[in-house]
């Protein structure tokens, strides 16, 4: 019996436990569906991967399927998921990462994108790539997948990518001029342990008014320290920690494959995700309008605050709201030619960097932001945070689509807009409250998002509905 993918396969990446659901042979399969859905055979496939145990054998497997099949493989190593959609938009060239992001250790999975670091999601491509894969495997049955020739085998080579990048992202915010800042960087033993001191530090380029505290920079995929997940907040703690003890200006936590990026002000207190993209997007409508673009597009996702659009509008923008997850936000930024994308999650994504996401140019507009006044983050940021938000609250349900359901018909009889863009969103006509629930992609959550203009609104409306799906 051949592994079933769909097990692994999510709406925008893949994600399976090491072994189980996610395995050399499944992987040397889905290298060989790459090349063979996306018509690769004679062109070049990039591969690389982030520092958990299995991303270096993963990584081979997909290298040899690939070639199978008659790709030329660019191996790129060790990298962050940015630097995946760095090469392959310099490089104009489809590729993979190794990664299963702030899962814990036993997982792993895969990101991928087309060239010129055009995702690839269960709309645009990545279910046909299963289906394929999975007649690989099933053809082998129980026996090692044998993967047919595809007339020649492909070539390997490495490239590294990390200067390149560095220089890239430096270019976009230049932060030479900035006030001194003391910042505590929290890389979760993942991969920003690799791009900051090339980014941030003097590794690799010219020195910047930066004084760097590194935590955890250690590449580990064990996780030995805590988990690389900055959404929760106990994983916030050590980092917290530092920043008052150090009474460093601001502290960045990342995730382990580096793309999301969470803020702490210099009092160890978290700066909300949407605020952070309240604060960039108001820093590149001004320089997009300098530039001579009229109106500048911002995108958000629904469960951003409400701060996100009306700062927006009162810059000279254009808020254009979407659904949660980096392939529809990528989809939507070429459509609409935005300027720049926020999630809640702390993912951020940007026009000049192929309309991708990544964490740590993000975390160089607010050191800039924060470096070119005199004022502490906490002070900054106060003017992005005008509501009160409740945080992502999971809830684990046996039947997700009932809970909903229970909900809305509570909420039937209330003064309120209903929305299923994603999941189900019900907004308060006199605009005082809003709240959505969503099922996760990666988890066996129904996920809690509210807001309101003061906190025992934002209390009632939170209990209510969890009373409800929680039942």
């Amino acid at each position: 019996m051949s592994i079933d993918l769909s097990a692994s396969f999510k709406a925008y990446d893949v994600r399976g436990l090491v072994g189980e659901t996610i395995t050399e042979d499944s992987v040397r399969a889905v290298g060989a569906a790459f090349v063979d859905v996306l018509d690769l055979a004679g062109r070049q496939v990039l591969v690389g991967g982030d520092m958990r145990p299995s991303s270096e054998a993963f990584a081979a497997a997909f290298t040899e399927g690939a070639r199978t099949r008659g790709a030329d493989v660019v191996q790129l190593g060790l990298i962050s998921t940015d630097m995946l959609y760095f090469a392959s938009g310099t490089l104009q060239a489809p590729g993979v990462v190794f990664t299963a992001s702030h899962n814990p250790a036993a997982y792993n999975g895969m990101k991928m994108s087309r060239a010129g670091a055009v995702p690839l999601s269960a709309d645009t491509g990545l279910l046909e790539i299963r289906d394929a894969a999975q007649a690989y495997l099933d053809a082998a049955g129980c026996a090692g997948v044998t993967i047919p020739t595809a007339g020649r085998i492909g070539s390997v080579e490495s490239a590294d990518q990390l200067t390149g990048y560095a220089e890239y992202l430096r270019s976009l915010v230049d932060l030479s001029g900035v006030r001194p800042l003391k910042v505590v960087v929290d890389a979760a033993n993942g991969m920003a342990g690799l791009t900051t001191p090339a980014v941030l530090g003097d590794q690799i380029l010219p020195t910047l008014p930066l004084e760097i505290v590194p935590l955890y920079f250690e590449l580990d995929g064990t996780f030995p320290n805590h988990p690389a997940n900055p959404l929760e907040s106990e994983n916030l703690r050590d980092l917290q920690a530092a920043v008052r003890e150090h009474g460093a200006d601001i502290g960045l936590a990342f995730d382990g494959d580096a793309d999301r990026c969470f803020v702490i002000d210099e009092r160890g207190e978290p700066v909300s995700p949407s605020a952070v993209t309240a604060l960039v997007a108001r820093r590149e409508i001004a320089r997009a309008r300098t530039e001579g673009e009229q109106t500048p597009v911002i995108i958000h996702n629904l469960i951003t605050s409400r701060a996100v659009p009306e700062l927006v509008e009162s810059a000279g923008g254009r808020a254009v709201e979407t659904r949660v997850g980096h392939s529809f936000i990528k989809a939507v930024m070429a459509e609409e030619q935005a300027v720049f994308g926020g999630e809640h999650s702390a993912h951020y994504y940007f026009r000049d960097f192929f309309n991708a996401d990544t964490g740590m140019l993000a975390a160089m507009h607010v050191l800039a932001a924060l470096g070119q006044q005199e004022l502490p983050l906490s002070e900054l940021a106060a003017e992005y945070n005008p509501y009160a938000a409740s945080g992502e609250i999971n809830s684990e349900v046996e039947d997700k689509q009932a809970a909903a359901e229970r909900v809305l018909a509570a909420f039937a009889d209330r003064d309120a807009v209903v929305s299923h863009m994603d999941g189900l969103t019900v907004r308060a006509e006199d605009g005082t409250w809003w709240f959505n629930l969503r099922p996760s992609n990666t988890e066996p959550f129904l996920r809690y998002n509210g807001e309101a203009h003061s906190t025992e609104v934002m209390e009632a409306v939170r209990d209510e509905v969890l009373g409800i799906v929680r039942g």
